[in-house]
């Protein structure tokens, strides 16, 4: 299975501007935030601008936090471009501004957790470790245990995927790109291209005629249409956008602004909301009140 994937990946992997061989760990790192719960598309432009900008981590730490959030811009989640900020202060104070090796080291560092460092030990130093995301892990699902899906994370993912694991370190950092190549674009959860898979021959799922046997599944996340969270995004829009600070009437009113009508939108209509939207994003740092207005941080 290595082998084949390993194979398809040379010539089947999409070009992304963090793959290049000159990417520096700052780079790759800078992928892996952004990356999070986020569209490789949507991540492409702005990862090239924020390189640019910032090439190592000392120029961003540089900066103040609230020029990262608007660098950030409509990526989602801005509270990882707060950490990715902390994290750039501490590699440049505690390691000389080279991003560390050593997933301990790494895992020491603001928003990192234990799939972001074993990403980033093994994308950009060669280690050899498991790394393991939801692509992956609906691959070894369906090729190896022959499900459906992979149902909810747990700690076997990891024992899956050191098994499949070539004994090679350049083929074992090569493998774990490749599982999540395949996951996202041949093996995908709605339409899966099984023609077009490089491990066809192999995999338990297909060779068992398909059962849709797919374990407890993770619960689907609420609608953002009305939601807490658009209207969080709403003022972040407002903020990135002012030349200064705002005034808080101007931040409740972007939260309300446009929220919709009928049963579905309950909770949109709730008069509270704009407010525990602004509340939020203050206790979560991502907004700072100084003398009655409000800015980013």
């Amino acid at each position: 299975m290595s082998g084949a994937l390993i194979d398809w990946f040379r010539h089947a992997a999409r070009d992304l501007p963090w793959r290049a061989p000159e990417t520096t760990a700052w780079g790759i790192l800078v992928s892996e935030f952004m990356s999070q719960q986020t569209q490789v598309e949507r991540v492409i432009p702005h990862w090239l601008e924020w390189m640019a900008r910032w090439p190592v981590p000392s120029a961003l730490a540089a900066e103040e936090p609230g020029e990262a959030v608007r660098a950030w811009k409509r990526l989602g989640y801005p509270r990882r471009a707060l950490w990715l900020h902390r994290a750039a202060v501490e590699i440049a104070e505690r390691h000389g501004d080279e991003v560390p090796a050593d997933v301990d080291a790494l895992l020491a560092l603001t928003g990192i957790g234990p799939y972001t460092a074993r990403a980033v030990a093994v994308f950009a130093f060669g280690d050899t470790h498991p790394v393991v995301d939801t692509n992956t892990r609906r691959v070894i699902a369906r090729a190896v245990h022959g499900r459906a899906a992979a149902g909810m994370p747990a700690p076997r993912d990891l024992d899956d995927m050191t098994a499949l694991l070539p004994s090679d370190r350049e083929a074992a950092a090569v493998f774990n790109a490749a599982a999540m190549e395949l996951g996202a674009t041949v093996c995908t959860a709605r339409a899966p291209k099984c023609g077009d898979c490089p491990i066809a021959e192999l995999c338990e799922w297909r060779g068992a005629g398909y059962p849709e046997n797919a374990p407890e599944k993770r619960p689907r996340q609420a609608a953002f249409e009305g939601s807490d969270r658009q209207a969080r995004g709403k003022i972040m829009q407002l903020l990135r956008a002012a030349a200064g600070a705002v005034d808080p009437a101007e931040a409740l009113a972007a939260a309300a602004e446009g929220r919709a009508a009928g049963r579905a939108a309950a909770q949109a209509r709730d008069a509270s909301q704009p407010q525990r939207a602004l509340d939020s994003l203050i206790a979560d740092g991502l907004i700072v009140e100084f003398e009655g207005r409000l800015r980013l941080p």
